[in-house]
């Protein structure tokens, strides 16, 4: 059935007001929690002193949240304000070389904030990668850039890389890492798109330049190598209508979430509370469950922010650079599940497509999906947690598939297509209600950890059965109705813009 069901106003209205009352039933039963919870001894390490007007402390459990806005704030402000101004100076005089520009005040910034043995490994990397690509074999590509990720991900010889660079400071270990495996990635983009270019090869400077964009060096997103050497190679730079407008409301709205994130650390203790199980485990059913949502949409706004101050800048330096991620509020299906919607595209160009092709055999499916999570394993750094992580995630997406397959067999078949098609997309959603806490279910595991991921799916699906499980299902399944209900408004404004522009 159609993604254009209508569903009658009313009932869309209630599934809103039940949803609308279970979060903040939830939220309650959490903001309870996180005003009992504050002076205990076991959240001392997470609960630090914050608004003393308002009798709150703040949830600091998360480091890289805390790292951007203390250590590593000025450094962000300075490293990217020069960028812009250098940015804005190099395309109003020099647009035609503006590319150049940029990567030497990416060098310039790396080689001042880590050093010129760090600056050496980077380029001695690009090099091994680059002269590969001369061969222009993909699976040589493959081989050399997944052995030059693992230099990195795998002990000793991380380590050993590591300790080559000398100093230390607070953020030594997460620029070197980020810095270097961001660069793998983008090196294996640019041999492989050099291995498909019929006349000779890209030279060593579109990869510097590529590499050394400093927006995306430390922490992304990775643009693949044919979109950025498009864009970057355009000598007319022009803004589109509002532009600069949407830039600007972007950069407000990104400011603004930095507010909301920083006022809900100091009411709700997502963060904090699911690292003293014995204390979570006295919550009820529902606080628990909105406590293992609220991670899942916290880790998305914290992508969401911090990939969309990158890409604001990016944007002002004419550029058009992968999308945010989608919101997991947002989210039902496991193949539109990603925090990083970069190396979601480079997963997706390089091995998911490229062996699953259009995702309808189960056999490519099972081969495209093991092979994409297998170097998702190695890019996170392969543990135990991210080993269940992939592995479930890997089987909830050809789970998908099975399902699909299953209900395509005739007598579904026919017997959908007796259904009306308000009745059908309601089936839908009841099935799409229970991927939805699936993906919740597995993603808390690399976001928490694996006991409380056993502790959230015991309470909800065991102990809880049948009151809790089935109407926290019924809820969910309002939610994705009202999900649903904003896919089919989106379709049918992009079917109206392709009338106009037919007209046209």
């Amino acid at each position: 059935m159609g993604v254009k069901a209508v569903l009658p106003s009313y009932e869309l209205g209630f599934y809103a007001l039940v949803v609308t009352c279970a979060v903040l039933y939830s939220g309650s039963g959490i903001f309870e929690a996180s005003r009992d919870s504050m002076n205990r001894k076991a959240f001392r390490d997470g609960i630090k002193p914050g608004w003393h007007y308002f009798g709150r402390k703040m949830d600091v459990a998360d480091f890289e949240w805390v790292m951007w806005f203390t250590s590593f704030r000025n450094v962000i402000i300075f490293a990217l304000s020069g960028h812009v101004l250098f940015g804005k100076i190099c395309s109003m005089t020099v647009p035609q070389h503006r590319a150049v520009m940029y990567m030497i005040y990416g060098v310039l910034a790396v080689l001042g904030s880590m050093g010129l043995v760090y600056l050496m490994i980077i380029l001695s990397h690009c090099l091994v990668l680059y002269s590969v690509a001369l061969a222009k074999q993909k699976w040589l590509c493959y081989v050399a850039g997944l052995c030059c990720l693992a230099s990195f991900k795998v002990e000793p010889f991380g380590s050993w890389q590591s300790g080559f660079v000398t100093g230390d400071f607070d953020l030594q270990d997460v620029l070197f890492y980020g810095g270097c495996t961001f660069t793998i990635m983008r090196c294996m983009s640019f041999a492989l798109e050099s291995s498909e270019r019929e006349e000779g090869i890209y030279s060593i400077f579109d990869l510097l330049k590529y590499n050394f964009y400093l927006p995306f060096f430390f922490f992304g997103p990775v643009m693949t190598f044919d979109q950025f050497h498009a864009q970057v190679s355009t000598r007319e730079l022009r803004r589109k209508d509002d532009e600069m407008k949407n830039i600007r409301v972007n950069a407000v709205l990104h400011v603004g979430a930095i507010i909301a994130v920083d006022i809900f650390f100091h009411f709700f203790y997502i963060l904090t509370l699911p690292s003293d199980l014995k204390f979570v485990n006295r919550l009820s059913d529902w606080s628990l469950a909105g406590l293992a949502y609220s991670n899942l949409v916290y880790d998305w706004v914290k992508a969401a922010v911090m990939f969309g101050v990158i890409n604001t800048i990016a944007r002002l330096d004419h550029l058009d650079p992968p999308q945010p991620p989608k919101c997991i509020t947002m989210l039902y299906i496991f193949a539109e599940t990603h925090f990083d919607r970069g190396i979601n595209d480079w997963l997706c160009k390089y091995v998911y497509d490229h062996i699953g092709e259009n995702h309808d055999n189960v056999l490519k499916e099972l081969l495209a999906s093991t092979t994409t999570f297998a170097i998702t394993t190695l890019w996170l750094g392969p543990c135990e947690v991210v080993y269940i992580w992939s592995l479930v995630n890997c089987f909830g997406l050809n789970f998908e598939l099975w399902v699909q397959k299953f209900f395509q067999l005739g007598p579904f078949a026919k017997l959908e297509a007796k259904l009306s098609e308000a009745m059908s997309r309601r089936i839908r959603a009841a099935f799409g209600a229970v991927n939805f806490w699936a993906i919740v279910l597995y993603n808390i595991l690399a976001l928490n950890s694996l006991e409380f991921a056993l502790l959230v799916t015991k309470r909800l699906l065991v102990t809880g059965f049948p009151v809790s499980t089935l109407s926290i299902w019924f809820i969910t399944y309002c939610g994705v109705q009202l999900i649903k209900e904003r896919e089919r408004v989106l379709a049918i404004e992009e079917e109206d813009k392709g009338d106009k522009a037919k007209a046209e």
